[in-house]
């Protein structure tokens, strides 16, 4: 007979494991990247923090006991949620994943019980005082939550992580993997052993890596002569080659002819959270009539929200300047991690007329994916790494605080999926704020849009005013779909 109490703590004995009880190979490699130490490092300025929390609704209150259950099976199933990252000595080197020998799946997952007659907008505002909360850097880079008292017996879920962790696209692999897509129990699914505990010092991840480094120097010099003869044998076309990446350079890093917004000059340590659900059809319709896309139309909208605060606040502006992020992942890469570039854009705010502020969004976005150098952050991200954390986030901090606007749309899941038996019914991304005025995110969940907005309440200083704004934003451009507006205008939920 196998041993309950293993079972139970989710260490099944060997005579229970299958041949399919592997863990699921996603967030595998063993030290972070350039970006995701340029973002682990960024945090030596707090206004630089890098959490990103996913926030579910679901249809029902799940057991607490199954809740808790399907946690630590997650763990087992993603060795990545049982880890903490170890510095290595000095700096000298990238941070790496170790799995943490003190792990503790209780101080990970947590519930709350929200105050009778508690609203969606009323779980948010609890919400966003966790997602402001730094992380305990000696832990792993994770918390989830459990809201109960939602009306008609409803709940929600927060899962807080560290952006260094993944970006939105690998958020979406890990959810598709570690949701349910059926409300009863899975017996078949895979049961790993628990990750083994590294006792992995500070010194041995420095010298694991200059140990690496040295083994590969004879190959990267080789590598270094190679490209330099070629580059020889046609000097006039390296030339040309660099000069045009220069230029592009210049254009991806620069302020690209717009100003920030002087309203939304002033930024603090706090997040405020609104969220908004749009039909997917709808608004892919929208961008469609004006030769655009699903995203040109999500941007457009935003754009036309600005538009009208500014107006009303007596502060019109023309254009402004955003970042979108454009992913780099491609077939063959490994699951998780962080794949992605950033394109800084000049924004059309000024532009009255929707389909014309569409039109001019797609030709924007369609050069800005064309820059050679799109991905330059990706290539001296790896040596940026390596500076003082100090001159990290000052970096940084100069590519990000200028923004008034992060913008993201990330394909989400199209399917029913359920979390401890209770239905996900709706599914919102709320991104970080690395210094900018806001961060909005649309996240396609079935067929809704939904659409997460994080601002910096001392550069939007009159949050009701600009939920409206970008309410009326959505309106306009979904107006074009040619369906009746009223119907079809964003649900405002905070």
């Amino acid at each position: 007979m196998p041993d309950k109490k293993k079972v139970a703590a989710g260490r099944p004995p060997l005579a229970v494991l299958r041949a399919g009880d592997r863990p699921l190979d996603w967030g595998a490699e063993r030290e972070m990247n350039g970006i995701e130490t340029l973002m682990w490092r960024a945090e030596a300025d707090p206004r630089l923090r890098s959490t990103i929390c996913g926030v579910e609704e679901l249809d029902v209150t799940p057991d607490w006991d199954r809740f808790v259950a399907a946690h630590e099976w997650a763990t087992r199933f993603v060795p990545r949620f049982r880890q903490r990252v170890v510095e290595p000595t000095l700096g000298i080197g990238v941070p790496a994943w170790v799995v943490d020998p003190d792990f503790d799946l209780h101080y990970h997952v947590r519930r709350m019980r929200l105050p009778e007659g508690a609203t969606f907008a009323g779980m948010l505002a609890t919400a966003e005082q966790i997602a402001m909360t730094p992380f305990d850097r000696a832990r792993s880079l994770w918390e989830a939550v459990l809201f109960e008292g939602l009306p008609d017996g409803r709940a929600a879920y927060l899962l807080k992580m560290h952006h260094s962790t993944t970006d939105g696209l690998g958020s979406v692999q890990l959810l598709s993997q570690v949701h349910s897509r059926t409300r009863d129990p899975n017996p078949e699914k895979p049961q790993p052993m628990p990750p083994e505990p590294e006792d992995t010092s500070a010194a041995d991840i420095m010298t694991g890596q200059l140990i690496r480094n040295a083994e590969r120097l004879p190959g990267d010099m080789i590598d270094i002569a190679t490209s330099a003869l070629r580059e020889m044998v046609n000097p006039l076309r390296a030339g040309r080659d660099a000069v045009r990446y220069t230029a592009s350079l210049w254009r991806i890093l620069g302020d690209q002819g717009a100003e920030g917004s002087p309203l939304l000059a002033a930024r603090s340590l706090s997040w405020r959270w609104m969220a908004f659900d749009v039909a997917f059809a709808d608004l892919r319709a929208a961008g469609k009539a004006a030769d655009g896309s699903l995203n040109d139309a999500f941007l457009a909208a935003l754009l036309g929200g600005f538009r009208r605060y500014h107006l009303e606040m007596g502060c019109p502006i023309e254009r402004m300047p955003i970042a979108i992020p454009v992913s780099v992942r491609r077939d063959g890469d490994p699951a998780g991690g962080n794949r992605i570039a950033g394109a800084r854009l000049g924004a059309p705010v000024g532009i009255a007329d929707p389909a014309r502020r569409i039109q001019a969004i797609t030709a924007l976005v369609g050069s800005a994916r064309a820059e050679p150098a799109l991905d330059a952050l990706g290539l001296l991200a790896p040596a940026l790494a390596r500076m003082p954390s100090a001159m990290v986030s000052q970096f940084a901090g100069a590519l990000t605080k200028s923004n008034d606007l992060q913008a993201s749309n990330v394909p989400g899941l199209r399917e029913d999926m359920y979390l401890a038996g209770a239905k996900i019914v709706r599914s919102y991304g709320f991104g970080p704020l690395p210094g900018c005025a806001t961060m909005i995110t649309l996240v396609s969940h079935g067929e809704t849009c939904c659409i997460a907005v994080n601002v910096d309440p001392a550069a939007v200083t009159e949050p009701e005013r600009f939920a409206r704004c970008l309410t009326e934003g959505f309106a306009e451009v979904l107006a074009l779909s040619g369906n009746d507006v009223a119907t079809n205008s964003p649900i405002r939920r905070v």
